[in-house]
C-alpha cells in the first residue's frame, strides 16, 4: 500500500479502528458461545448476528431470554438499549445526512459505538472535509469491525462450550465501552449523566429481568440534560 492511498479517508477510518478489533473480537465470541448454550442453532445465531449487529443489544435480550423472561421484555430491553443509536444518528446527520439514500440506510446499519465515536472526533477534528471523505472514512472505521464481529461469533457458535470457563472472554464487554465512552466524558454535564448511571445499575439491581439498567440509564439522562441546562444558564457550558 503506497504512503498516499494509506492516507486516504477510508484508509484512515480503517487505521483508527484497527485498535477495537482487540476486543471486538472476544466480545464476539461470547455472543457465539451464550447463543448456542441459550438454544439457538448456528444458523440462527449467525442470522441474529448479521441483522442486529449491536452487541450489546443482542446480549441483553439473549440474556433476558435464557432467564425465562417473557419475549416482550426481551424485545423491548433490547431495543432501550439501542436507544442511543437514535442520538448517534442525530449527531451524524450534518455530517451524512446528504448522502444518498442507499448510503444512508447503510450507514445506519454500520452505525455502532465505535464507528460513531471515531467519525464525530475526526468530523469536528477535519472542518474541510466534504461528503465524500466523510462517508469513506466512516465505511473505513466499519471496515476492520463487521468482518471481525461476524466471523469470531460464528467461532464462538462452533466451539460453544470448549471455550474453558478460565479464558474469562466477557471481560471484553465492559472494556470495549470503557474504550469508547471515556474519551466522551469530556464535560461535566457528561460526568453527571456517567456518575448516575453507575450508581442507578447498582441501586436498581433488585429490579427483575436487568430492568433496573433502563431505569438507570433513563435517570442518567434526565440527569445529565438537567446539569447541561444549569450550565448553560451560567455561561459554563457552550
Amino acid at each position: 500500500m503506497s504512503s498516499t492511498s494509506s492516507k486516504t479517508p477510508f484508509w484512515l477510518g480503517f487505521r483508527d479502528a484497527a485498535p477495537f478489533v482487540l476486543v471486538v473480537a472476544p466480545f464476539a465470541m461470547v455472543f457465539g458461545v451464550i447463543a448456542t448454550e441459550a438454544g439457538l442453532s448456528i444458523a440462527e445465531t449467525m442470522v441474529f448476528t448479521i441483522s442486529v449487529f449491536a452487541g450489546a443489544a443482542q446480549l441483553t435480550s439473549l440474556q433476558l431470554l435464557q432467564e425465562n423472561a417473557p419475549a416482550v421484555i426481551a424485545l423491548v430491553s433490547g431495543l432501550a438499549v439501542n436507544l442511543r443509536m437514535a442520538m448517534y444518528s442525530a449527531s451524524l446527520t450534518p455530517h451524512l445526512g446528504a448522502a444518498p439514500l442507499w448510503k444512508r440506510a447503510l450507514i445506519s446499519y454500520l452505525t455502532v459505538d465505535q464507528s460513531y465515536a471515531l467519525s464525530v472526533a475526526k468530523f469536528d477534528e477535519r472542518t474541510d472535509w466534504d461528503l465524500p471523505r466523510k462517508t469513506a472514512y466512516f465505511f473505513g472505521t466499519c471496515s476492520p469491525i463487521l468482518p471481525v464481529w461476524v466471523s469470531m461469533t460464528l467461532i464462538g457458535a462452533l466451539i460453544g462450550e470448549r471455550i474453558p470457563p478460565e479464558a474469562a472472554l466477557d471481560f471484553a464487554v465492559p472494556i470495549a465501552f470503557l474504550a469508547i465512552i471515556g474519551p466522551m466524558l469530556r464535560t461535566p454535564a457528561h460526568l453527571v449523566t456517567a456518575l448516575v448511571a453507575s450508581l442507578g445499575s447498582v441501586l436498581f439491581t433488585w429490579v427483575p429481568y436487568n430492568m433496573g439498567v433502563i431505569i438507570a440509564a433513563s435517570i442518567a439522562m434526565m440527569a445529565g440534560a438537567q446539569a447541561e441546562l444549569e450550565l448553560t444558564k451560567r455561561g459554563l457550558f457552550k
